[in-house]
């Protein structure tokens, strides 16, 4: 009976976890082929590596670790962002359109001329974000209010 119940915690724990994680062939592909279009990558760490010019449309990266990573040029239209850490990271020309990033933590990260045309900022953390030229264009800011102005 022991066994059993250890068994079945075992199983459940794994499923449970396997549930909430990333899937690796998604990150090989990124890793790869700078691509991934709708891929799973939800609490991965990508951290301080470099994804310019990254094709990542509608990907899932809640929750994900993208701190001091380079994504200058990266199509993140539609991407779910929720929660993440881009902690100094790069998004130089980044189309970041739709996506959202509520909760993410956006501090000290240079978004020069990055396009955040409907994207949802509500609650990230914009502290010494550098957004000069960024379009925000139908974009709810952190606090709630949303931005028309650049349409």
């Amino acid at each position: 009976m022991k066994c059993t119940l250890t068994a079945l915690t075992i199983a459940a724990t794994m499923f449970a976890n396997s549930a909430s994680a990333f899937d690796p062939a998604h990150l090989q592909r990124l890793i790869d082929t700078n691509r991934c279009v709708g891929c799973d990558l939800r609490k991965a760490t990508l951290a301080e590596e470099g994804y310019g010019f990254a094709n990542l449309r509608g990907a899932n990266l809640e929750g994900a670790n993208l701190s001091r990573t380079h994504l200058d040029d990266a199509n993140l239209y539609g991407t779910e962002l929720e929660g993440a850490n881009l902690y100094q990271s790069g998004l130089t020309d980044a189309r970041l359109d739709g996506a959202n990033l509520r909760g993410a933590n956006l501090a000290g990260t240079l978004m020069w001329k990055t396009s955040l045309i409907g994207a949802d900022l509500t609650g990230a953390n914009l502290e010494g974000a550098y957004m000069l030229g960024a379009i925000l264009c139908n974009t709810i800011m952190p606090d709630g209010s949303v931005i028309y102005s650049g349409c």
